[in-house]
């Protein structure tokens, strides 16, 4: 089954990170990402929440910012094959060993659009 692991933190505390401690989480979650290469298919880190902006669907409005009000914001994402929900704790405690922090919401993904292999 395919989950989307959604990474949030203090986007704040994170923005706040010399190039080194940014560099050196990265380094931390690349091994990660090697240890489970075969079964992850996209990574994103997101752009500051400075540069959303969010359609209110009822009302056809565009606001500035993203949707929700919160200290820790949405930051980035990754899709996983994992074989069960177990499989996709042990993921995510594995990337909270290497990414300080906030918290990762795992979610099973319903719907997933072809384009570039999930795994391999």
């Amino acid at each position: 089954m395919l989950y989307a692991f959604l990474c949030y933190n203090n986007e704040a505390a994170v923005n706040s990170w010399t190039k080194e401690e940014d560099d050196a989480v990265m380094a931390r979650l690349d091994v990660v990402h090697q240890k489970h290469a075969a079964k992850m298919g996209p990574a994103l880190r997101l752009m500051p929440t400075t540069t959303a902006t969010t359609l209110q669907k009822e009302r056809d409005l565009i606001l500035d910012g993203p949707y929700a009000e919160t200290k820790e914001a949405l930051l980035g994402f990754y899709i996983l094959d994992c074989a069960s929900l177990e499989e996709a704790h042990q993921v995510a405690r594995d990337l909270a060993g290497a990414n300080p922090g906030g918290a990762y919401e795992i979610r099973p993904v319903r719907l997933y659009v072809p384009g570039a292999p999930v795994a391999g």
